[in-house]
């Protein structure tokens, strides 16, 4: 599969798929690579591109690996960029290369930066964050050419975000994907949702003194959960309900299942949930996938 080549699932169930995400610093590309460590890409940020063969052989070696994502930014050697369309084009006779480009315009790279009040990787060459930007384009440029697809994030919010880069390279991996996301009711739905579940209903460990401080991740809050019998039978419900359905969503070809459960602040029972339902489907679908809104 060359550069250009368009996402679709490989035939053969061995081929190896190499995802190298690059773009402008602040466009997103950490929040891609999270979503990419979702769908088991084994993942690695910021690699000079002459270790990228190195890191494929021993990544595939005895067929152990099968999907890597890799990111590249400015924080690597000028040269690096120069070399990257020489080492992408040899490795792509053996394995699926996909290039992914994260753009975002100036001035919303502008207003993030002053947001998060990062400094911007190339703002040690003493240039301004304008300028670094500008720069960071140009030494950019040969990448963004030749990339397979680029994703400008100006308009995008994370959850919008890691649901593109998900359902696009969830068809890199057999079968239906399943994204199960918290959320808290106060701050409303999540756009994306294919189903949303009401747990509001639950006991709620928020009124507990020294749980409050913890979210559903936590063991004292799950122990909590455990013990109450309505929990119990939400979950058999739910699971009663996903056991009959997902496969008739499969069989009609979907890729892609985001299943939001929320309770009103987004920290216990639904996290507690999501976690519970993703570790039971884990075992027997290969991409279960889990984001936790409330906690990112």
């Amino acid at each position: 599969m060359g550069l250009q080549d368009s996402i679709l699932p490989a035939d053969d169930p061995s081929a190896i798929h190499l995802v190298v995400l690059t773009g402008m610093s602040g466009g997103g590309k950490t929040i891609a690579l999270r979503a990419l460590e979702d769908l088991e890409f084994y993942c690695v940020d910021n690699l000079p591109s002459a270790l990228l063969s190195e890191l494929v052989d021993a990544a595939t070696r005895d067929n152990h690996r099968r999907r890597i994502a890799v990111g590249v930014d400015v924080r690597n050697r000028d040269e690096d960029f120069q070399h990257m369309p020489k080492v992408l084009s040899t490795l792509a006779a053996t394995v699926h290369v996909h290039l992914i480009f994260l753009d975002c315009n100036d001035a919303v790279l502008i207003k993030r930066y002053s947001e998060t009040r990062r400094r911007h990787p190339l703002a040690m060459r003493n240039l301004s964050l304008a300028d670094a930007i500008a720069e960071e384009r140009r030494l950019l440029r040969p990448l963004m050419a030749i990339a397979e697809r680029v994703i400008d994030s100006s308009d995008l919010n994370v959850h919008q975000l890691r649901r593109l880069i998900a359902t696009g390279y969830a068809q890199t991996t057999s079968g239906l994907t399943l994204m199960f996301q918290s959320f808290a009711f106060r701050r409303g739905l999540p756009l994306d949702s294919d189903f949303v579940f009401d747990a509001r209903c639950l006991p709620n460990p928020h009124w507990e003194p020294t749980l409050r401080p913890l979210s559903g991740k936590d063991g004292p809050v799950r122990d909590f959960l455990d013990q109450q019998p309505m929990v119990g039978e939400y979950l058999a419900d739910t699971t009663r309900w996903l056991d009959a359905w997902l496969p008739r969503f499969e069989a009609d070809d979907r890729s892609y299942v985001t299943l939001s459960i929320g309770c009103t602040g987004g920290r216990h029972r639904s996290v507690y949930l999501v976690e519970k339902l993703a570790a039971h489907y884990r075992p027997s679908r290969e991409s279960v996938l889990t984001f936790h809104r409330e906690l990112e």
